[in-house]
């Protein structure tokens, strides 16, 4: 699970509530879908909802989050209940502990969701350079089909009971890692020879591929063209990778040719025997469609 982060959390007044105004007026509460306009930081979608009827809060949205995440002052102004218990949040380079909270009641434009649970960042780091955003995590993507268009930056959301995909677009199977989305992918080697792998799915990684050490080594996959060494920041702290391209990744049909990779010098973004994780960067090619009701992603090539 890869999380870079952007910059510290700010509810843009203005901005924010002519996009809640323009989505409303848009969007038919009684209907079985609803778009909403976001906006994209730092390769990360951000969501406008409104929590408990009157507090508009910009959330990034990450299949790569088992649970809805929320800053410890959103807690506190959304005035949460504390549960007494704990969740372990597992990264690219250790583990940290976070409070649960009783779930608030968050609207988007007219299709509500109320979480059972939340939990809270460690306050720890808050103080980072970077101090994390809230977080729309795997509950949200169950509780809603989504449909993202990077080219419109809409999210469509579509109650899962009504939802009937037709026209173009590649339909890929999706396994589960506890809540984490899986799919299967060919991968190009440097020798020529194709191996299946299986990367989880994180919408919340601004690289486009990020490829553990095991896999990394296994399969000699450090290419020539790699850059010079870097770090990745995530759940846990930092790791070292070497920046580069795979030869070929295959999805389904769909054949990317030579996409970005962050191939990993120490650690993982995903246990073996998963070879690593496909990035928004990736996906951002393509209108992209999570239905996890029916276990599956769809991808609709641009154009």
């Amino acid at each position: 699970m890869q999380h870079h982060f952007s910059a510290a959390f700010r509810v843009f007044g203005v901005a924010l509530s002519a996009i809640f105004s323009a989505v409303a007026a848009e969007n038919n509460p009684s209907s079985n879908s609803v778009v909403v306009s976001y906006q994209e930081r730092r390769g990360h979608i951000m969501v406008p909802a409104t929590v408990h009827g009157t507090n508009k809060l910009s959330l990034m949205l990450d299949t790569g989050y088992g649970m809805t995440m929320v800053r410890s002052d959103h807690a506190e102004d959304f005035s949460l209940q504390r549960t007494g218990r704990s969740i372990r949040i597992i990264g690219i380079a250790g583990e940290e502990q976070a409070e649960m909270f009783d779930g608030p009641t968050f609207d988007f434009a007219g299709l509500s969701w109320k979480p059972r649970r939340v939990a809270s960042f460690p306050s720890a780091n808050q103080s980072r350079s970077r101090p994390r955003e809230a977080v729309l995590g795997s509950g949200f993507f169950r509780r809603f089909v989504v449909e993202i268009d990077p080219q419109r930056k809409e999210l469509t959301l579509h109650e899962p009971d009504t939802f009937n995909h037709t026209g173009p677009g590649e339909i890929l199977p999706l396994t589960f890692k506890s809540s984490t989305p899986i799919v299967e992918a060919s991968v190009l080697l440097p020798g020529g020879a194709t191996i299946k792998a299986q990367f989880e799915i994180d919408s919340g990684c601004d690289s486009a591929l990020c490829i553990g050490k095991h896999f990394v080594e296994a399969h000699k996959l450090i290419p020539s063209d790699s850059s010079s060494d870097g770090g990745r920041v995530g759940v846990g702290g930092s790791t070292s990778i070497k920046s580069g391209h795979l030869f070929q990744l295959q999805l389904g049909r769909l054949t990317i040719e030579k996409p970005p990779a962050n191939f990993f010098l120490e650690g993982s973004p995903a246990d073996a025997p998963l070879a690593g994780h496909i990035g928004w960067e990736l996906l951002r090619d393509f209108k992209v469609i999570f239905d996890y009701s029916r276990k599956r992603m769809i991808l609709v090539s641009k154009g």
